[in-house]
């Protein structure tokens, strides 16, 4: 944003603080006004012909746009993506340990990466971790929606729930 001498266009359209137009007219004579008001020259739409600048105090509108900044930062929450690991052998307990946290983790609006680890000779048997994973899916069914259902990749199989 350009402020008063920065302005490098001849003619500019002007808006006074309360929003009303006073025209086309040269910059110097618009800094003049703005001066003689104790205020700036602010050019609001530099690419329009001819530009808008507006006479308003720079500094507490560069303060009132920082504090929207940051008000508008503390809402936004980046969503991540949180995995749940576990074995074939998994006993029923810990499983359901497991659904718990995937409950929580959908709840906060983040996805799940369930991953089933396979060693040694599990690797032979992919029906269980299927089985574990549409298990996992059904518990979670009333918190998220499987985004990528249940696919071997190498060593592991994985599926990833979004939150509803």
């Amino acid at each position: 944003m350009f402020v008063n001498e920065q302005i490098k266009a001849r003619e500019v359209l002007v808006i006074d603080p309360e929003g009303t137009q006073l025209g086309v007219m040269k910059t110097d004579e618009a800094l003049q006004i703005a001066r003689e008001k104790k205020m700036d020259l602010v050019n609001v739409a530099p690419n329009a012909r001819p530009p808008v600048c507006r006479m308003m105090d720079y500094g507490k509108h560069k303060y009132e746009q920082s504090k929207r900044d940051r008000e508008a930062k503390k809402k936004q929450r980046a969503s991540g993506v949180k995995e749940i690991k576990f074995r074939p052998n998994i006993d029923k307990h810990d499983f359901d340990v497991k659904v718990k946290r995937g409950q929580k983790f959908l709840e906060k609006g983040d996805k799940i990466k369930v991953t089933v680890m396979f060693r040694g000779r599990e690797i032979t048997h992919p029906e269980i971790a299927q089985r574990l994973c549409k298990e996992m899916a059904d518990s979670l069914a009333d918190y998220g929606v499987v985004e990528k259902p249940a696919k071997q990749e190498g060593r592991n199989m994985i599926m990833i729930i979004s939150p509803k």
